[in-house]
Order: structure tokens, then sequence, then C-alpha cells
């Protein structure tokens, strides 16, 4: 079975945004300019693929959902946040507006398999978009402001209202004009060269708000059409199919790393281990693009607002090149200043993708630690039945031959950052740790069930196990880690997953064989067909799963996981499998583990200087407003980047010293723990 164990990589643009009328007479910042005026239509093809995308969503998707007034307030809902979810774009009357004119006409017009609402709520948007990108383009030429006055900026207006009149939102703009002068001066700029820097971002901006084309239109509104099922459906136009199918293949000379819109940033969805990024150790998952620059010398342009589509073409290059990204840490909560990460192009390393193994000296025992990056097979290998074709389950096999031989005390299963991959592989290698019996169950839309077991009786590492998880652990991750726990055969130390707990089929939309093969492509789709259960009976899906230990990370769990999506599909239940727990592990000696490790970490200095960074860095993230007084930004932006600095590991990866990973740490001492435990047993 195919499974799509990610988020796809290449999602819709968006931009800015909204409507309203011209400003006033007495409007703040008065602008006399035009807007060019552009009214989109859907193309043939988009009108089309539209019929195709609405008989998929409701024939074949996992969700069965009632077309009716409610699905189309949720549709615009969900459509007029993606467009404007900081809300400084509309206005609260014109938001009413808006749910009066469109807000019962989606479901209408996905049955009848068109998108004009959807073009019309985007040509709306347009107009406003370009109004504030004037506005601040002309403020950012003329204003002068006072960066001694206490004043605040709501970073998070999600829960705010809409801006009452024009007053409020024009000085909505003024506030974030004023917070991005900061950040360019934190980040190195002067004064001198930050109005010109931001004058020019603004006219690019504006620019490409006046070269929009139907296809940004059409991949809005189908955005927010197929996320309204759940998160993971959606839609690729035939170019971005292009992007995706580059990435499956991972051979393009680049950077190495999965990219997908959010809101108007270009966001690092994935670091590819054996790639120039995962190299560097400077550029991290959900990391915001914000420039890129070609060379060691050469300007960084602002992509801010771009389509991801023009800005993978500015990152990617030939082998050897030099490419620098400007970018807002995710440490930081997408907040402070940027910096500037340079990186050399080059090809994508395979092996560096695969399973890998180290060893730690913990407490006078040797532990063994297998990190897995993905679940990878190669299919077409493996159904020419090659023999050396690549699978993660023969490489972990390979490793645990190894660490057996080497007599290592126990083993860390690391998982972390595992975004899933090949539901076989999740089978297979959860199966060399247990003789045999179910691992996962699935659930397709019409309530059948399939038990995924492990077949052979073979157990390749029977000595004490712990799953090393967190945040970004998702998928074939989680079912790995579940089964695991479930059959009490490892503790599972660390945060809870991600849980996404579906699976997604790749659909092409294609038509009858009677139509002409010349006509242009409509696209696929990215569809959810069923779900995952634990053999338990409780899904992985929503919940995750949780560990029997507790370790934080620097990952911001608010903004990161299935339950952060508004439209995931629920956790439930169905019967469990019949199976036979391990004696490996139970809820008391589960308990002692816990016991031993909060009294070992409460003295370990290291480990508590971890925790003290973490809650200053996540004191900073609850923040709702940054300061706009000078004094105040500078103290928190110098706060977070010397957290993020004390916990970025040596940049050379054939070096790097674990020691410096307080988590992986810990993790093998608690597996110590095991060990001596047993001994203890026997």
């Amino acid at each position: 079975m195919a499974t799509m164990l990610k988020k796809s990589l290449f999602l819709l643009v968006v931009a800015l945004g909204s409507v309203v009328p011209a400003f006033s007479k007495n409007a703040p910042g008065k602008l006399n300019q035009k807007a060019v005026v552009v009214t989109l239509m859907p193309t043939a093809s988009e009108e089309e693929a539209s019929t195709y995308i609405t008989k998929n969503l409701l024939q074949k998707h996992y969700r069965k959902v009632a077309v009716n007034d409610s699905l189309s307030h949720e549709i615009f809902k969900r459509y007029i946040d993606n467009l404007d979810g900081s809300k400084n774009y509309f206005l609260a009357s014109e938001v009413e507006s808006l749910r009066r004119v469109y807000g019962s006409r989606f479901d209408d017009e996905l049955l009848a398999g068109k998108a004009n609402v959807g073009f019309s709520l985007y040509n709306s948007f347009l107009k406003r978009a370009r109004e504030k990108m004037r506005y601040m383009k002309v403020a950012a030429d003329t204003v002068h402001f006072n960066f001694t006055t206490p004043e605040t900026l709501d970073l998070d207006r999600k829960s705010d209202s809409w801006p009452a009149d024009l007053g409020q939102l024009t000085d909505l703009w003024r506030k974030e004009l004023k917070y991005q002068w900061l950040n360019l001066k934190y980040s190195g700029e002067s004064d001198k060269t930050i109005r010109g820097a931001l004058a020019k971002s603004y006219a690019i901006r504006l620019n490409l708000l006046n070269r929009q084309k139907p296809e940004d239109a059409f991949q809005a509104y189908t955005y927010a059409l197929t996320t309204s099922f759940d998160p993971h459906t959606s839609y690729f136009s035939p170019d971005e199919y292009q992007n995706f199918q580059i990435d499956l293949s991972r051979s393009l000379e680049g950077i190495g790393a999965k990219l997908q819109t959010e809101g108007e940033f270009t966001v690092v969805y994935e670091v590819i281990p054996g790639g120039p990024a995962f190299k560097n150790n400077t550029l991290k998952k959900g990391d915001k693009i914000i420039g890129v620059g070609q060379g060691k010398t050469t300007d960084i342009v602002d992509v801010t607002g771009w389509r991801i589509n023009d800005t993978v073409k500015l990152i990617r290059g030939k082998k050897g090149t030099i490419v620098r990204l400007k970018v807002l840490p995710a440490s930081q909560g997408g907040r402070g200043a940027a910096k500037i990460v340079e990186l050399l192009r080059d090809k994508i390393n395979l092996e560096e993708q695969e399973a890998q193994k180290s060893i730690i000296l913990q407490n006078g025992r040797k532990i063994g630690v297998i990190t897995i990056p993905s679940f990878y097979l190669d299919f077409e290998g493996q159904q020419q039945n090659t023999g050396n074709y690549n699978s993660t389950s023969r490489d972990v096999t390979r490793i645990l031959a190894e660490l057996n031989a080497e007599h290592v005390d126990g083993i860390v299963l690391d998982l972390r950052n595992n975004g899933g991959g090949s539901l076989e592989e999740s089978v297979n290698v959860t199966g060399l740790f247990i003789p045999y019996g179910p691992v996962v169950q699935v659930s397709n839309s019409a309530g059948g069930k399939t038990v995924l077991k492990d077949e052979d009786s073979r157990v390749m590492y029977n000595g004490p196990l712990a799953v090393l998880v967190n945040r970004y652990s998702a998928s074939a991750s989680e079912i790995v880690a579940a089964a695991l726990q479930d059959y009490g055969r490892a503790v599972v130390i660390g945060e809870r997953t991600f849980g996404k707990g579906t699976v997604q089929d790749l659909i092409k939309l294609s038509r009858p064989d009677t139509f002409s093969a010349k006509q242009p492509e409509l696209g696929e789709m990215t569809l959810t067909i069923a779900k995952f259960y634990r053999i338990t009976g409780g899904s992985t899906q929503h919940k995750g799963v949780l560990p029997d230990i507790i370790i934080p990370s620097m990952i911001d769990a608010t903004t990161i996981g299935e339950d952060t999506y508004t439209s995931s599909l629920p956790w439930s239940t169905i019967s469990p499998s019949l199976y036979q727990p391990t004696v490996s592990l139970n809820p008391k000696e589960i308990g002692e583990l816990r016991k031993i490790f909060y009294e070992r970490s409460s003295k370990d200095t290291q480990y508590q200087a971890y925790l003290h960074d973490l809650n200053i860095l996540d004191q900073i993230r609850k923040k709702k407003t940054v300061s706009l007084q000078d004094s105040a930004f500078k103290t928190e932006t110098e706060t977070m980047k010397r957290i993020e600095t004390s916990w970025v590991q040596d940049t050379d990866s054939t070096k790097r010293d674990t020691n410096k990973d307080a988590v992986l740490n810990q993790s093998a001492a608690i597996v110590a723990d095991m060990a001596m435990h047993q001994a203890g047993k026997r």
C-alpha cells in the first residue's frame, strides 16, 4: 500500500490581501495612485479540473461530508483565514459583507464543479493587497519612526477582531512597518540601507501582485476547498506536480530541502538527510525564507509573498555554486532578527539518507544509537529482486548485527524528525524487535479493516530498547513507536508525536480516453483514503503517541502537529487486534525508570541548562505581542539568538559531538538504567 506520509511540499501561494474600496479622503496614508485592475477568471482547464476535484472529494475521500450551507460557510471561513490570517487587510464590516454575498454559495459551486465564487473573492482580495503595498512603499520612503515610544505589535491576531475602520487598519500597517524596520536593524542593516531595502521590497511585492495569474486564484481557492475535508488533501497544478516529482526523486542539484507556503512565507518543511542543508546544519525545519541571494556578494532578493515555484527557481542551481538564504529561524518562533544561511549547492548524498549508527558510553555501558531519517524503500529494486536494493529494514538489520557484534548494552532507536515514508518498511522494522504479530491496522472509508503483521518469527535484537521521538515524528514513525510501546517492547522517550494517522493516495485528474491527448494536463490530487490504528484499537490520528518518559524539545508544539489543523480527522477507535505483549517492560518498571530519570536529570547541569533555555524560549513564544521599543526589542532578540546558538550542533556532520545533545544523552542513560535493571533481574 502506497502512502503519502507528508504534507505536500508545494502548496498554494497565499500572498497578501483583501478587499474594500479605495482609501477615503481623510484616511491615513491616502494614496492617489490608481491600482492596476486585473480581473482574474478561471481558465478552461481549471474549470475542467474543478469537476474532477469535486468528483474525487465526494466519492473517494475518507470523510463523507454533507454538501450544504454548513460546509459552504466552513470553506468561506477557511478561505478568508488563509487570505487574511493576520487580520490586517479586511475590515470587520467587509468580512460580514463578504459572508452575506459568498458564504452560502461555495456548496453550490462545489456540486457544479465551478470556481467562480473563489475567483470573485480572490479578485477583491487582490485590490486591497495592492492598496496596502502602495501604502507601505510610500511610508517606507517617507515616515520617520520614534523607537523610544513604548509600543507593541500583536503578532498573533488569529483570535483578534478585524479592524473596525481604516484608521485602525493603517495603524496596524504602520506598526508592521516599524517591526520590519527593527528586524532589519538587528539583522545587521544600517538605518540608511533599511529605508531603501523596505521600499524596494514593497515595490517588488506590488509588482508581483500586479502580475497575478488565474493559477494563483485557483490554487488559493482549491486549497481552502480541499483542506476543508482534511489538511492532507490538496490539489497540484501541472507545474506544481512537476516540482513534486522532482522532490520525490531527490536527485536535483540544490540545497536538499522541501519547501511549502505558509501565508506569505516560503517555509522549510524538511531538511533532507545527505543534502547541503543537512550537512551545513544551519537551516532548520520551520525556518521562514524571506530572501535569496546568488553567490557570496550579490544582493539578496526579498521573496516574501512570492509564488513558491518562483522562490524555488532562485534557490535551485548547479552543483558547486553558492546560494544565500535570509531566514527567520523557527527556534525564535518566526520573530526576531533574520539570519543569513550560506549553502553550497550539491547533489544529495543518498547514503546519508539511510539509517546510521553510533555508540554512546553512558554510566559505563555501551549504548547503540540507530538514527532513521525516513522509512525508505526502492520499490522498483524490490520488485525486480535485485538483491541489493535500498530499504530501511535491510539497513537496520545490518546495523543490528554490527551492534550485537560490538556487545552493546542497549539501543536507542532515534526517530526524531522522521516524517514517515514506506508503510511496509515501518512494519518490517518493527518486526526486527518482536517475534511476530500485528503491527498496525488500516481502516478505509467503507469500514473495511486490514491488519498488517510481522510474519516472521526472528528477532534481531531482544535487549533494552528505547524509541526517541519528537513533535516532527509522524505517520510511519508513529506506527513503529506505537507498536513497540503496545507490545511493551520499548520505552518511548521524548514528546508527543505529530499525530498524522491518515493515508493519502496520489490521483491524476484524467479525462476519459475518448478525449484528445493534446489537451492540457489537469493536475493531480493527494486524497485521504484511510486511517491508521494501533493494535490496541486507538488511532494515532490527532493525538499521536504519548511517550512513557517526557523530554521536551525546542519545537513549538503549539504550532506543529495534527491537532493544530482545524480540519484534521478526529481520534477514534476500532476493535483491537489479537497480540501477545512481550515481557520486556511492564507499567511498574516504566514507572521506576521515570523516577530514576527525574532524579538523575535534576542533577545534570547540562540538561538543566537545556530546560532553562527552553523555558525562556517558551515564555517568548507565548507572548502575543512584540515590543516596538528599540531597547526592549534588542534585549529579546539577543536572548533568542543566544539560546539558538548554544544548542546548534557541530556543523561537521562527521564529527558531531553527541555529548552536546542533552536529549539523546538522557535517552541513552535511560537505556543504561534498563540494562542495569534487566541484569539485576537475571
